[in-house]
């Protein structure tokens, strides 16, 4: 039984992240996730959420959250499959960075905002890391063809292909509003 429960609780967990990535997107130079997939996760109504935050906007600076513009929103309905029902919405959804979607767990005040806080913030660190980790990579590989570039013209060229995607030029997670 309490196999059974571990499995449960750790498949519920992987669900919540998967969900959390998903929601990721990058806007402004900056990775948010809108007041729609956060009260999802928090498990209250979107309405509920922005009212909170309505009470709250001392709590809420431009670098903790931002509303789209009507541009911005035309194109996470377009590449965002799940934000389809955003398309008929007259008001522009708000978009919450890191601190902004945890600033929300403390508004909120229920216990799964806290918890589903923890996991938003643990996605954005592994989220964080992974770039991090790509550009060090790259700087090393720069730092090696400089000095045996002549010797391992090969290896270097395997290299650069497969730290393309890391250096911007492949798929990222979210978008760009231009």
């Amino acid at each position: 039984m309490a196999v059974r429960k571990k499995k449960e609780e750790s498949t519920t967990a992987l669900v919540e992240v998967h969900r959390i990535e998903r929601a990721i997107l990058w806007i402004r130079k900056r990775r948010v996730m809108l007041d729609m997939d956060l009260a999802a996760l928090y498990g209250v109504p979107t309405k509920v959420l922005n009212q909170a935050v309505k009470r709250n906007q001392e709590r809420f600076p431009p670098d903790f959250m931002f509303r789209l513009n009507r541009r911005e929103k035309e194109k996470v309905v377009t590449d965002c499959d799940h934000l389809s029902r955003l398309r008929y919405s007259t008001t522009l959804p708000q978009a919450f960075t890191e601190h902004g979607a945890v600033m929300l767990a403390s508004v909120l005040n229920s216990p799964k905002a806290i918890e589903v806080s923890l996991e938003v913030v643990r996605t954005f660190l592994r989220l964080r890391a992974m770039f991090s980790s790509h550009v060090e990579l790259a700087r090393r590989v720069d730092e090696l063809e400089r000095r045996h570039g002549g010797q391992l013209t090969q290896v270097f060229a395997i290299l650069r292909e497969l730290l393309e995607p890391a250096r911007g030029k492949g798929k990222r997670i979210g978008f760009e509003a231009g």
